[in-house]
């Protein structure tokens, strides 16, 4: 069945008028009164759902049934990530919505070409989390992951870490020779209870890396310096194959 996105609370209801935009992409998907649909929020779970009538502006649905079913990762995975240049954000924020990232914070540090305040900043985080709830749409998760504001990474530190609830580990990627490798670290996580959802800060500098200055704030804040091995890789690619990975030990784990 088709997958839909559907930005309002959702009930069980003999007959509903749907949201305009909900409304629109069941058209543009060409369905028609009787084909049925899976209607989720992003808030937990996902409804059955039954196109009653079609209109040229208005779609009338049953939403028939509710299904508690979702498929998170046994982990929280909370990625910091500098802010690459032109649109690579975007694919990011997909791919890693799609590898099971329960919150993203895009970071300003030393070294970003991009900076975003004010009002840019908010219409980017809104394009953000438009492109997060797709990538839901497309993978299946029900629960849509946290797309926070850009923020300085010094800002973040100081004001937002102690919010973070009992982070288990925190990781930052570094070119530093003294990094250690990811394995052993990912060895030790898979040893904690995962039914506990340990929860995992990781960290990536933008294109021009980690000045030495946020290194060291980095460590005094208790993160500890990993590397992916003796190649240079684009922040992009370090980021995802990074949660690539981490989805495949934890699924098998």
């Amino acid at each position: 069945m088709p997958r839909i996105f559907c930005d309002s609370p959702i009930q069980l209801i003999n007959s509903w008028s749907l949201p305009a935009d909900t409304a629109r992409h069941i058209q543009v998907l060409r369905l028609q009164p009787g084909d049925k649909f899976t209607l989720f929020n992003g808030r937990g779970g996902e409804f059955t759902s039954q196109i009653l009538e079609m209109g040229r502006k208005e779609v009338v649905a049953s939403v028939l049934s509710f299904n508690p079913v979702e498929r998170e990762l046994n982990a929280q995975i909370h990625l910091l990530m500098g802010m690459p240049a032109n649109d690579k954000m975007d694919w990011i924020i997909e791919k890693a919505t799609e590898l099971g990232v329960r919150q993203v914070t895009p970071l300003m540090t030393q070294h970003n070409v991009v900076r975003l305040s004010g009002t840019r900043a908010d219409k980017k985080t809104l394009h953000w989390s438009s492109i997060a709830t797709a990538a839901c749409t497309q993978c299946g998760r029900n629960t849509a992951p946290v797309i926070e504001s850009p923020i300085e990474l010094s800002n973040w530190l100081a004001t937002e870490l102690g919010s973070v609830s009992n982070p288990s580990f925190k990781w930052f990627f570094s070119l530093n020779s003294l990094a250690r490798s990811i394995g052993p670290q990912i060895q030790e996580l898979l040893k904690l209870p995962l039914n506990n959802n340990p929860h995992i800060l990781i960290a990536f500098g933008p294109e021009g890396g980690w000045s030495s200055q946020e290194e060291t704030t980095l460590i005094n804040y208790g993160f500890t310096a990993l590397s992916l091995g003796n190649r240079t890789l684009r922040a992009e690619t370090a980021a995802i194959a990074t949660l690539a990975t981490l989805n495949l030990m934890l699924e098998q784990s």
